[in-house]
């Protein structure tokens, strides 16, 4: 008879006996046009990386139905990205029943180049645009501006002094009730947009739309480019842009925002 040998204690039964930090299931949206998406999606990564909780899932749009339902959190870098209408539902009852999202950047722009010679922001979306909060309209060309802090008691935006940045400083059109945690002053009328003229004025960077039990931070901020980013209207663009991601302060912003969605309410 053989003799049993002891190898000590299973170490999987003994780490679920052990108090260990949950998973964090996290759905990470990065594509569209006109922007250098792969710098974004490795940047975003990076960052989620940084904590060992986080398993990320990585997909071009929004149609993987069953992984945003399943995702704890969820974060997008787009531009002219549209979800279908069952989609657009997924996000709506997503958010209502807790979920937290990080949108950044282009998420809210659908725009159409028209005969006009001019892009057009269709109104195509009402639903995601109502659940992100706001719709891209237009920005002037990319300028120096100046963002300010709009509540610096929020936890999001505290010892965050004024800076400057160069970037594409978006003018919104906005939906329901916004806590407006950074904001810029627009003076000069858009380029190329349809409704460029209406782009002066007080217009939030970052802010927070609350729906049911959840919610969406937005971030303006974050264009970045590279030379083969304007295919097929243009083959070659002449410079790299990286914009707010070169601000120390920007990814001060990623990781707060992050740690923020992280903390989403706890299911019940």
């Amino acid at each position: 008879m053989s003799e049993r040998i002891d190898h000590g204690p299973d170490p999987l039964a003994a780490a679920t006996e052990q108090d260990h930090p949950a998973r964090i299931d996290c759905v990470l949206i990065a594509g569209g046009v006109w922007h250098d998406i792969d710098f974004a999606r490795l940047e975003l990564l990076k960052l989620l990386a940084e904590d060992p909780r986080v398993r990320t899932r990585v997909f071009e749009d929004f149609e993987s139905l069953d992984a945003i339902r399943d995702a704890d959190i969820l974060i997008s870098y787009t531009c002219n990205v549209k979800p279908s209408d069952a989609a657009q539902e997924t996000l709506r009852d997503w958010i209502e029943a807790g979920g937290r999202w990080y949108a950044l950047h282009g998420t809210n722009s659908i725009l159409k180049l028209m005969d006009d010679g001019l892009f057009h922001a269709p109104r195509e979306a009402p639903l995601f645009m109502e659940v992100l909060g706001s719709q891209f309209l237009t920005h002037p060309p990319i300028a120096p501006y100046t963002v300010t802090v709009a509540d610096p008691d929020h936890e999001l935006v505290s010892g965050v002094e004024p800076f400057e940045t160069t970037d594409e400083l978006y003018h919104l059109e906005t939906h329901g009730d916004l806590h407006v945690l950074l904001e810029t002053e627009c003076t000069e009328e858009g380029t190329g947009f349809a409704e460029a003229a209406d782009a002066p004025g007080v217009h939030p960077v970052m802010y927070i739309k609350e729906r049911g039990r959840g919610a969406v931070l937005y971030n303006t901020l974050g264009h970045c480019r590279g030379h083969y980013d304007l295919q097929p209207m243009a083959e070659w663009w002449p410079t790299v842009d990286r914009c707010a991601w070169e601000l120390p302060v920007y990814y001060l912003l990623l990781r707060r925002g992050l740690n923020w969605i992280k903390a989403r309410p706890a299911a019940g």
